[in-house]
Order: structure tokens, then C-alpha cells, then sequence
């Protein structure tokens, strides 16, 4: 994980899988639930609703540690090409504050690279997204989603 400017954070990693297997991992909710919150944290995915097309939306229900009310987690695809890009919002924040992210995925043989951009609307939003903890687990959440694919292979 790099910052790269004073808005955006990004994310890069190499997966022992074809693009469409990876590019499902990240479109498919069923399967996108299985790995995409750390272990560690303590969440628990309890609903992950995913229309992944362009002009499409998505919706999570997280429960944090504690058993308290589920979180929601929203937005919409705003550009969505099988199997090498997806581009969504995330609303929760209420539109426009929370950060747009980008994922593409480039198949080489049989690996995938994925590289992940968050473009946060201001300095102050990613400083405080870091600050919080928002932005941490990638490494872990991105190791359960290898085991997945490894699973799946």
C-alpha cells in the first residue's frame, strides 16, 4: 500500500489466477464476501448485495466486533469491463465524500496483477481515512482472497 498524491491510495498485488476467476472474486458477492474483510478485525459480512454493471449497485451489511447493528456500505458501479476494470463509489459517507475506487486486473500466464486507487475528494478525507484505521488490512484481506482463489483453482 503507497499513497501516491494527496488524494489517492493504492494497492498492488500479484494473484496465481486468471483474470476472470479474479475479476469474479471482486463482482460476484457470494463470493466477494468470503474474503474481503480481515480476519482479524472481527467483522462479519452478513448481507452483500452486488448488481456489477455499469450504472449497477452494491450493498454491504457489516457487523463490527461487539455484535452491535450491522454497518451498511454502499455505492454504485460507475464503469464496470469484464474482466479487466471496475470502477465504484462509496456513498455511506453521503455522496461525493467518501473515495471513488478503481480496481484493474492484468493477466500475465496465469497471474493476475490487481491494483487497487482510492481517490479520496480531498488531503483531509485520506488523512483522516489513514488516521482511523480505515485504510488498513489490505495486505490480510488481499491473503484471504489468494487462499480463495487458490480454493477455486
Amino acid at each position: 500500500m503507497e499513497r501516491i498524491s494527496e488524494r489517492e491510495l493504492r494497492v498492488t498485488r500479484t494473484f496465481r489466477a486468471p483474470a476472470r476467476l479474479v475479476f469474479d472474486a471482486w463482482t460476484k458477492g457470494e463470493l466477494f464476501a468470503r474474503w474481503w474483510t480481515p480476519k482479524s478485525f472481527g467483522m462479519t459480512i452478513v448481507s452483500c448485495e452486488m448488481d456489477a454493471r455499469t450504472g449497477g449497485g452494491y450493498r454491504l451489511l457489516i457487523t463490527p466486533p461487539g455484535g452491535v447493528e450491522p454497518m451498511a456500505f454502499f455505492g454504485r458501479y460507475i464503469e464496470v469491463e469484464p474482466p479487466s476494470r471496475v470502477v465504484w463509489t462509496n456513498d455511506e459517507g453521503g455522496e461525493g465524500l467518501g473515495p471513488v475506487t478503481t480496481v484493474t486486473f492484468e493477466q500475465t500466464g496465469g497471474e493476475t496483477r490487481v491494483v487497487l486507487t482510492d481517490l479520496y475528494p480531498s488531503k483531509a478525507a485520506l488523512d483522516e481515512a489513514m488516521a482511523t484505521g480505515a485504510t488498513g488490512g489490505f495486505e490480510e484481506t488481499f491473503d484471504q482472497l489468494d487462499r480463495m482463489l487458490e480454493e477455486r483453482a
